[in-house]
């Protein structure tokens, strides 16, 4: 994943900022491919008891529904501060930003905050009694809710139609279609997330102790990972610990090959404070939505949760204010018109 989308620019942020100013949708085609394929892949294994994630984050009860707004909006806004999210960061740092260090230790301390420390209470008593228990309904996933309000089994018809739906937009641009790379990009990614479902799942079934079921984000595990780097935890590094180290690795590799390793930092402090900010607002949004744009907009799509829509929507809302911001110096500039930007 870290080779691919260094060597192809894979970043939601960079694609959302460039269907918007520019009007070029491969980035964002890129990611839809990804979430296709990922889903495709995922929903074929599961139809032929490879595996089980009714266990996984996004399928169990409740569901936080202001949690994944609230949450949403914050990680999207902090992202547009930034300009890329955990999973970009770690790509940007592959290739020696320093920037992306700073941004990848706030959104680490911050996610643990809000998942372990006092954050996580203030989440605790203002999100967590406003969650949704479906488990009466049919449970999280799109298609066992339609299973259990139609009393047919729809999971696979759904899985069909979403995955060829996604693959239909994502695929009907014949500039898109032309970008080998950024195509390339879609499919590996996809599968990387689908293999990550299979890995963990074979893992939960042959070691004797319990593993998280899991598949692919960038929130959560930056906290494990930073846990595991400057304490003794006494327990083995998870696969989340595992995918932020090898993606980091994959995209220093990309980076090194191409020659385009470079230290880069903040220009002033000005700009290192907006990045602590998108930093934290990425890192507590994350874990009060329970992912972030591969979290929620690609391993989530993957087992059909329902909160992927819901999060991602906010996201992209965030993002788009946060741009406002920036850009066109107001929150809700972008619906008065705005001036020309470059993406970054």
């Amino acid at each position: 994943m870290g080779y691919v989308a260094r060597r192809n620019h894979f970043c939601t942020m960079s694609s959302l900022e460039r269907h918007w100013y520019a009007g070029d949708s491969t980035g964002i085609r890129s990611w839809v491919l990804a979430a296709a394929v990922a889903l495709i892949v995922t929903q074929a294994m599961i139809r032929m008891s490879w595996l089980d994630v009714t266990e996984s984050v996004y399928l169990s009860e409740p569901l936080p529904i202001a949690g994944s707004i609230i949450g949403g909006l914050m990680f999207g806004f902090g992202m547009a501060l930034v300009g890329t999210c955990g999973f970009g960061a770690l790509i940007r740092l592959g290739g020696g930003s320093l920037r992306a260090f700073v941004v990848l230790g706030a959104m680490a301390v911050s996610a643990l905050a809000a998942s372990r420390g006092i954050i996580g209470h203030i989440r605790e008593a203002a999100f967590d009694p406003l969650s949704i228990d479906l488990a009466s309904a049919g449970g999280q996933s799109i298609g066992a809710l339609a299973t259990a309000l139609t009393g047919v089994d729809l999971n696979l018809a759904i899985a069909i139609v979403i995955g060829a739906a996604l693959l239909f937009w994502s695929l009907k641009d014949a500039s898109f279609r032309e970008d080998h790379g950024k195509v390339f990009a879609g499919l590996v990614i996809g599968l990387c997330i689908a293999a990550g479902w299979f890995i963990t799942a074979s893992f939960s079934e042959t070691l004797f102790e319990p593993v998280q079921m899991e598949a692919g984000s960038f929130v959560a595990p930056l906290s494990d990972t930073m846990m595991q780097i400057v304490t003794v935890t006494r327990e083995l590094p998870d696969y989340g610990v595992g995918l932020v180290v090898g993606v980091l690795a994959g995209a220093a590799f990309a980076a090194w090959r191409a020659d385009d390793v470079r230290w880069e930092a903040c220009d002033d402090a000005r700009e290192l404070g907006r990045h602590l900010l998108g930093a934290f607002l990425m890192g507590t949004g994350g874990i009060f939505a329970l992912g972030c744009t591969i979290g929620q907009g690609v391993s989530a799509v993957s087992v059909m949760a329902i909160s992927a829509p819901i999060v991602m929507v906010s996201i992209v809302i965030g993002a788009r204010i946060g741009l406002g911001v920036i850009v066109e110096g107001s929150a809700f500039g972008f619906l008065f018109g705005h001036r020309s930007s470059p993406a970054e």
